[in-house]
């Protein structure tokens, strides 16, 4: 693989990965958070991150071993894109568990202002 595929392969899996927490916190946040669709699209989201985070060490792994890597604006560009989508994951992970602690709190606040009629 020449070093345009390899960095357009950690676009590509990074904006997946983006993509696949998203969805999760868009339906989480719509009040349809079934648990295993939730991990699943989470779970996409990882392996998405972890194929990017791959490509990016088999480089690390030959320019450590002496082979010259040809570092461009698209190469930042990638690394990038791949830690963006890290963090952002990270925190709609966060967001996820919130929304879902908001949604109960609401629903509690909900019956509880029923039981008052």
């Amino acid at each position: 693989m020449d070093i345009e595929e390899i960095v357009m392969s950690i676009i590509i899996n990074s904006g997946e990965a983006r993509a696949f927490a998203y969805e999760a916190l868009r339906k989480v946040r719509s009040g349809d958070y079934q648990e295993a669709e939730i991990n699943a699209l989470l779970d996409k989201a990882n392996d998405a991150i972890g194929q990017a985070h791959e490509t990016q060490t088999a480089l690390l792994h030959k320019e450590a071993s002496g082979e010259s890597i040809l570092i461009s604006i698209l190469f930042v560009h990638a690394q990038d894109h791949l830690m963006t989508s890290i963090s952002e994951k990270n925190l709609i992970i966060e967001m996820i568990e919130m929304t879902k602690m908001i949604h109960t709190l609401a629903g509690k606040l909900t019956k509880g202002g029923n039981d008052h009629d």
